[in-house]
């Protein structure tokens, strides 16, 4: 009899099985370190290995948890590749959902053939964009030591090995973890800018390069297992385009430590890991091109290129060394020349002027290759370089530079006072009409108002000096690393326009007889709920004005205009609930594509999202599938925030995934968008009634009286206004007072988080559900008929049910305690605890039946986590109770003392949780 192969289910409860069985194998090793270390206390309350005591658990029970929840963590990273790879094996490539063999599938199924897919390929242009939100508080050493540990891990799934063989690999994992163990885990003093940078760095130069040309060969294969020819997709170029943004020494929001010297190093920094990137890849490759003189025929174009770069050098033992060892072998010889020169740009001197100068030497060791027939050379090796150059250029990512409306309205004022305008100091209080009457007839000049010296006061010089820095660059280096200039909080037209107005000033306009247009982007952020609903209007006119035609022009170089427009996913939520903020989301994007279409431009929509499901975060391919159609134009950027970085990038399978799963999907959105008849979401009828009962109930929360005092002492916000966790400030002011607006939506959200509230990721849903329920029922029953079918109400409300799911009521009640006032405890818990059952039970009835049932992975890897959870919080509460009391008796050395145990606890629970901000 025929054994039938497992279904789906049955491979989920393999992967659960060695979920079991992957982690008791680590804990097991983190005892025998915790032994070896004479930690022996501890080993009783070892996560996972049994029954704990119940008892006061001793010192350094949060370190441990610590420990072993990132072990936990790499073990369900490491089993979901496992559980892909069987997937595959069994049911086939495109039973993946997201990846390519399902997307060409998908694209198929639309009636595309081959050139009509390359066509959908050819604009799909994605960027993850790396920042450094204070969200990641684990030290780079630490992750270090994880990689380590994961290598161990990945190597001991190797079948063959002997016993012996597994028991060094075994000692390894030991070793790593002792090491981790005595590893200062947080960040004891904040991490300067600096820091953060090279942390991306790391991805973007050590980890990238590899995962993409994994990605490069998954999308050829998926590619060639569709029966599409590959000399036509070759011959199309490197399509889909990914490269990579970064803010990190650009963005100076609330951040008054990036200054324009901060920005030019990070250039810099950039630039030059940019060119060690492309030496280390050359070497490697060089490797392969050991091609005989005596066995091939040499190019004359080769020959000449060797002596060229042998004679420029001058250097005589180098060139020497480089004939003597590889005279036999011309395509490894001039591989090592090049190599040379960038090696001579990495110390700072003189070398390529350009990336395409480098292409034309790596041409033609390409031409040659092919010339003696030796085609797979080129395909496997020559090839990927050429691609990794042309993704990462001389400036590895796009550096934005952001700034806030507000900053650049003093930095006007400064301007105009200086220049001596009558009643220009008071800009930042001119009315509109009277900005844009002097907007619109001042930039029709090309000539600044000041010299360049001039300086003429504090945010006026910080703009400039930062502009004049990117002008420079420009000198140098052409565009090519710089990004866009971004306006946070645009309100209206004149937050952009007088951004046209700097870029004059410094440098940063370029003129000629047709008129005048700006070097770099300038790009709005629609962010909160009021700027959002009004964004149409202020997109439209500032694609009308004749400055943005004629810089869009300018970019296109001949092809469509195109513009990107930031979305805030942030402080829309901390405005309005998570309800409301992803409909105006989303009516938003519809109502900017349509402003974008009439215009003839091209939207590229950037998505601020955050590492939680309250910032923006979610599954890609949902994210992508519940846009609005007709918004996704091929070019998508998003950021990757915080501790997002390392969840998905961190290791080689989980990057790689990540990536196909992000330009995978835009590919397939664009298909969708451009060849399938609009079609109207079936819950969008209900959504306006929704949206504005969820906002009236989250606004109403806010705005009780006695919330920010509840809010204070029932979260350790005041302990993360305090932390060393990121570089920037908890406020946008840097004051520390009692505002929710000028609290930045990371620490609002990681607050709640800490305190396993989840509150600003549910609040709200539960009161719009019930107001449509009692006050329309049969429209209540109508929603849940089409819930199923809908893409973007089902994608909000899984990620609503991800946060209930994360949230524990007996742990808020826990936390409740720390509210001095008994009544204004029972006052907002008697609120919060009544909605977050009524959210519960409404979803549940909406989707008959318990997430428990319907989503069995997210509860496996909650209900995993909850026990050592519990013992974590329990200790953080009693840690703020105590740090607390110090500072509220100016106990200030006491209290500081207490700081590291706070931290660590923290950074304990954000482990547990996977997430923070």
């Amino acid at each position: 009899m025929t054994e039938l192969p497992p279904t789906r289910e049955q491979l989920r409860l393999e992967g659960f099985e060695l979920i079991d069985e992957t982690l008791s194998f680590l804990v097991g090793c983190l005892g025998d370190a915790l032994k070896s270390l004479g930690e022996d206390s501890l080993i009783p309350y070892l996560p996972w290995s049994g029954t704990v005591p119940e008892n006061h658990p001793p010192e350094g029970t949060q370190q441990l948890y610590s420990i072993g929840f990132q072990l936990l963590n790499m073990v369900e990273e490491r089993v979901a590749a496992a559980t892909r790879r069987e997937r595959e094996k069994v049911l086939g490539a495109d039973s993946i959902r997201g990846l390519w063999p399902q997307a060409l599938r998908d694209m198929s199924a639309l009636g595309l053939g081959p050139q009509e897919i390359l066509a959908v390929l050819a604009d799909v242009d994605v960027q993850p964009v790396l920042t450094a939100h204070p969200t990641e508080a684990k030290r780079a050493s630490v992750r270090e030591r994880h990689r380590a540990l994961y290598e161990e891990l990945v190597r001991n799934e190797y079948p063959k090995y002997t016993d012996r063989e597994r028991r060094r690999i075994r000692e390894r994992i030991v070793t790593a973890l002792e090491t981790l163990w005595r590893t200062g885990e947080i960040h004891l003093v904040r991490p300067d800018i600096y820091r953060e940078l090279r942390d991306a760095i790391h991805y973007l130069r050590d980890l990238f390069p590899s995962a993409l040309n994994r990605l490069d060969l998954h999308f050829t294969e998926a590619w060639r297992n569709a029966g599409f020819p590959q000399e036509m997709l070759r011959a199309a170029g490197n399509i889909p385009r990914l490269s990579f943004g970064t803010w990190i020494g650009g963005d100076r929001d609330g951040h008054p430590l990036v200054t324009p010297e901060v920005t030019e190093k990070a250039l810099e920094m950039l630039r030059r890991a940019s060119f060690q990137l492309l030496k280390r890849e050359l070497e490697q490759v060089a490797g392969q091109l050991t091609l005989s003189r005596q066995l091939n025929e040499i190019p004359d174009a080769l020959e000449r290129r060797i002596d060229e770069l042998t004679f420029s050098f001058g250097d005589e033992d180098l060139t020497n060394d480089l004939h003597d060892r590889y005279h036999e072998e011309p395509w490894r010889h001039l591989s090592g020349l090049i190599a040379a020169r960038l090696q001579r740009q990495i110390d700072g001197h003189p070398g390529y002027n350009s990336p395409k100068d480098l292409d034309n030497d790596l041409g033609l060791l390409a031409d040659g290759i092919r010339g003696v027939g030796c085609s797979l050379i080129d395909e496997q090796y020559l090839r990927p370089l050429r691609q990794k150059l042309e993704i990462f250029g001389f400036h590895l990512a796009l550096l934005d530079v952001r700034q806030n409306s507000e900053f650049h309205d003093k930095a006007i004022s400064r301007l105009l006072a200086a220049a001596g305008l009558e009643d220009g100091g008071n800009y930042a209080s001119w009315t509109e009409e009277k900005r844009l009457a002097f907007l619109t007839e001042e930039l029709k000049s090309p000539r600044p108002f000041l010299h360049d010296s001039a300086r003429i006061g504090e945010e006026a010089d910080a703009v400039l000096d930062c502009y004049r820095v990117l002008a420079k660059h420009r000198k140098e280096w052409t565009d090519a690393g710089l990004g866009a200039l971004i306006v946070s909080m645009t309100r209206q037209l004149s937050d952009l326009l007088g951004v046209f107005l700097l870029a004059r000033e410094a440098g940063l306009m370029e003129h000629d007889a047709t008129g005048s247009w700006c070097a770099l982007e300038v790009v709005p952020l629609f962010e909160t709920m009021d700027d959002l609903d009004r964004s149409p209007g202020i997109l439209g006119a500032f694609l009308d004005h004749p400055l943005t035609i004629k810089t869009n022009e300018k970019r296109a170089n001949g092809g469509k205009p195109s513009q990107q427009v930031m979305l805030g996913y942030s402080d829309s939520n901390k405005d309005c609930g998570i309800l409301a903020a992803q409909w105006a989301l989303h009516q938003a994007q519809e109502a900017l594509t349509v402003t974008g279409n009439e215009r003839g431009v091209k939207l590229c929509f950037f998505h601020g999202r955050g590492g939680t499901i309250s910032r923006g975060a979610g599954p890609t391919h949902w994210f992508m599938a519940s846009l609005p159609h007709g918004s996704m134009s091929g070019e998508f950027r998003m950021t990757e925030q915080g501790e997002t970085i390392a969840q998905k990038y961190a290791n080689l399978a989980n990057a790689t995934y990540n990536l196909e799963l992000l330009l995978a999907g835009a590919a397939i959105t664009t298909a969708n968008h451009r060849h399938t008849p609009p079609k109207k979401d079936p819950a969008e009828p209900f959504l306006p009634f929704l949206a504005e009962k969820s906002q009236e109930a989250y606004q109403a929360l806010l705005r009780t009286e006695g919330f920010i005092n509840f809010y204070r002492q029932v979260t350790p916000i005041d302990a993360l206004e305090n932390s060393r966790i990121g570089s920037r400030p908890a406020r946008r002011t840097g004051k520390k007072g009692h505002s929710i607006a000028d609290l930045r939506a990371i620490p609002w959200v990681f607050s709640w988080t800490q305190a396993r509230f989840y509150l600003p990721g549910w609040f709200g849903v539960g009161s719009a559900l019930e107001a449509m329920q009692k006050e329309s029922p049969e429209q209540f029953e109508a929603l849940r008929e089409v819930l199923a079918h809908s893409t973007f109400l089902g994608y909000v409300f899984t990620n609503v049910e991800t946060n209930l799911a994360s949230a524990n009521l007996d742990l808020m009640n826990e936390y409740a305690a720390l509210v001095d006032d008994p009544e204004l405890r029972k006052k907002f818990m008697d609120i919060i605890v009544a909605e977050f059952r009524r959210t519960q039970d409404l979803l549940e009835g909406l989707y008959k039946g318990r997430m428990d049932d319907r989503r069995p992975r997210m509860a496996k890897t909650l209900a995993i986590r909850e026990a050592p959870l519990r013992v974590l919080h329990r200790q953080q509460i009693a840690i703020l109770k105590q740090w607390r009391g110090l500072v509220a008796d100016e106990k200030e050395a006491e209290a500081e003392t207490m700081f590291p145990k706070m931290l660590l606890s923290i950074n304990a629970i954000a482990s547990g949780l996977r997430t923070t901000g």
